[in-house]
């Protein structure tokens, strides 16, 4: 027995793909279990509607969980055709979209509902870096199921909707009152899961944007699409708008397209995607946060996951560098250390093209791990009244001895970096468009050859 149109695992796969392009699969399915009387029941697609369908014309892969059967919940059959789901989108290499909406676990089957979840997550691992995941929250997603977000590439959440591994009230000392550690709000902002947060057709939208400008799968070579901005357009206003990455972004991306990525969380560290020339383009950059621009552990962890993330789907990377330190508390001084190395070993291990661009400041060690060229950036770019410095000159003066214009010159300073081979190009703000899409253009035959290892510990 197959779910009506009017279910709202339909409806939701009707609004997210284009207009009668989707094909369900599996609808005769349903649950096997005769325990606690569950087969007396209708279990209609047992709680979960799959198939294929298509975005703007691309393939991608949906499953849309049904909470009116069963709540949603997870059990063997359920489970099977989310896996289903995706050994199809590996086989073709198309994105997979999940639209979950479940009470967790099917207690009815018991052991097979707990393996039957931890098939999925498994299956989910083997696919990451394979084809791009993308999950929606709609109505509940808690338990071991929530682990389903944090594996995933990109999570979108309804208002309203519920997302947790223990809920608010089961937490020692909280409750949902005090602290709803479940909600959109906190997820979006405080725990990072979440990239977007709205209503259905806001959510819809977004997905339909980003499935534009990624790639279906790790084999193909990046995105590339024609270019109907000029590519040798005047980027307007940079030296105002570099304050903010997302500004500084928009203006050089063609007709002035950015699609940020987790921007309610650890907001010192913008990443999203822009297109430059018809390429898709990874940016991650800093700016002032809640400690001034300086390096937090929870930005790193930002971008390190969004590089690992462009560096498997052959989607080059452009850093817009403004760094001055790094964050100064007894938290940044725990974390630290860990989310530091994350991000060093995500620059340093990628493959793909690298272009850095210097806005502001690069001061002292946190800007080598923002991309410089001992990292491995290909390009370094800087905009004339950049500072390069190991340090504050007056500091540095300081515990030389030196007189720190002297230091400042000699030792310091752009033109320094620029001698040292460091900085490859200084270039006019309304120049950076058109040189970023020459330097990426210039490097889209770019090839590695590395020793082989299995993998890094960090």
């Amino acid at each position: 027995m197959s779910v009506g149109t009017n279910s709202p695992a339909i409806g939701r796969i009707n609004g997210l793909l284009d207009a009668n392009s989707f094909v369900e699969l599996g609808s005769l399915v349903t649950s096997r279990s005769t325990d606690f009387n569950v087969n007396a029941a209708d279990t209609p697609s047992d709680g979960v509607v799959i198939g294929h369908g298509l975005i703007d014309g691309n393939l991608v892969f949906v499953f849309s969980q049904d909470a009116s059967v069963l709540g949603g919940s997870i059990g063997e059959m359920h489970a099977k055709k989310i896996l289903s789901v995706y050994d199809m989108a590996m086989k073709v290499g198309a994105p997979v979209i999940g639209l979950l909406d479940s009470t967790g676990v099917r207690l009815q089957e018991s052991v097979d509902a707990l393996e039957a979840l931890g098939a999925i997550l498994a299956k989910a691992c083997e696919a990451s870096g394979v084809v791009p995941q993308i999950m929606s929250v709609f109505g509940s997603c808690g338990g071991g199921l929530s682990v389903l977000t944090g594996v995933s590439d990109f999570v979108f959440m309804e208002k309203g909707a519920k997302l947790f591994v223990n809920s608010p009230d089961a937490i020692d000392g909280n409750s949902a009152d005090k602290c709803d550690t479940s909600a959109c709000d906190y997820q979006f902002e405080t725990a990072g899961t979440v990239d977007f947060v709205g209503t259905d057709a806001e959510i819809f939208a977004q997905i339909r944007k980003l499935i534009a400008v990624i790639p279906g799968s790790n084999v193909e070579d990046g995105v590339f699409d024609e270019c109907t901005d000029d590519m040798n357009r005047a980027a307007e206003g940079l030296a105002e708008k570099r304050g903010s990455v997302a500004d500084v972004a928009a203006e050089i991306s063609d007709n002035h397209f950015f699609f940020e990525t987790k921007a309610g969380f650890a907001k010192s560290m913008v990443t999203g995607f822009i297109q430059l020339g018809g390429t898709t383009v990874g940016v991650i950059g800093n700016q002032a946060g809640e400690h001034g621009n300086v390096l937090h552990a929870d930005g790193c962890d930002k971008a390190a996951a969004f590089v690992k993330f462009c560096d498997a789907y052959e989607i080059p990377v452009l850093t817009l560098t403004n760094i001055e330190g790094y964050c100064t508390c007894q938290c940044a001084e725990r974390r630290l250390p860990r989310a530091l190395a994350a991000l060093t070993n995500a620059f340093a291990s990628a493959t793909v093209a690298k272009i850095n661009l210097i806005t502001g400041s690069a001061c002292g060690s946190s800007y080598v791990l923002m991309n410089s060229k001992s990292m491995g950036a290909d390009l370094v770019y800087a905009f004339p009244d950049a500072k390069v410095e190991i340090m504050n000159p007056s500091l540095a003066a300081n515990i030389m001895g030196a007189d720190a214009n002297e230091f400042a010159t000699k030792v310091n300073g752009l033109n320094n970096a620029a001698r040292h081979g460091y900085v490859d190009r200084i270039v006019n703000f309304e120049d950076t468009r058109k040189y970023l899409i020459a330097g990426f253009e210039m490097l889209y035959t770019k090839k590695t050859f590395e020793s082989y290892k299995k993998h890094s510990t960090k």
